[in-house]
């Protein structure tokens, strides 16, 4: 899948013995602190990319920048995983996370925001979401920012246990029109004018 912007952007399916490395690097950054697995090694995150590869109702993508590794997503179905208890979820519904790798020598304006569009356009064009789903640390002020401007609607804090990881989140949702609308779409399109 591509993006009409500036950026070759596409999601293809994780692999664990090819990303575990790149990934790991990327885990170990303090940028990727709210992931809570800073101290994995290679080992450690080629397991962990095994479990949802191998997981019923979980996805997981390595995303390339003009073919190049650049960010991690992982898709997965709230009524069978992770929000189970603190979710009503319904048919169309689609949890997401994204990982983008962290800030390099030279710095690309507008990178984070072109992933993120994106993943979410990657969850209601290629995956048939009708409604995205997020969990982010209440802390995380600069995530949560990211996705109010992409369209998410807050709606509460919530506790998940995060495989014995107790997480305090922020339960927010994205309608595919909410997103069509917000801050984040608009501004692509004005770039792309």
């Amino acid at each position: 899948m591509s993006v009409a912007t500036s950026l070759d952007i596409t999601l293809i399916p994780a692999d664990p013995r090819r990303d575990a490395v790149v990934l790991q690097s990327w885990l170990s950054d303090p940028h990727s602190a709210f992931w809570g697995m800073t101290a994995l090694d290679a080992a450690q995150v080629e397991e962990y990319l095994a479990s949802v590869t191998t997981a019923p109702g979980q996805q997981a993508w390595l995303g390339l920048i003009d073919g190049a590794p650049a960010f991690y997503a992982e898709t997965y179905d709230p009524a069978r995983v992770l929000l189970t208890e603190v979710h009503e979820a319904t048919p169309g519904d689609l949890g997401m996370h994204v990982l983008i790798s962290p800030p390099g020598a030279v710095t690309r304006h507008g990178l984070t925001d072109a992933v993120f569009a994106a993943v979410m356009t990657w969850c209601f064009d290629g995956l048939g979401a009708t409604r995205v789903v997020v969990e982010p640390d209440v802390r995380n002020e600069r995530i949560r920012a990211k996705n109010v401007r992409a369209g998410f609607q807050e709606l509460g804090e919530v506790v998940v246990d995060e495989g014995g990881h107790l997480k305090t989140a922020m339960l927010s949702t994205c309608t595919r029109e909410a997103f069509a609308a917000s801050a984040l779409t608009r501004l692509d399109r004005e770039e792309r004018a």
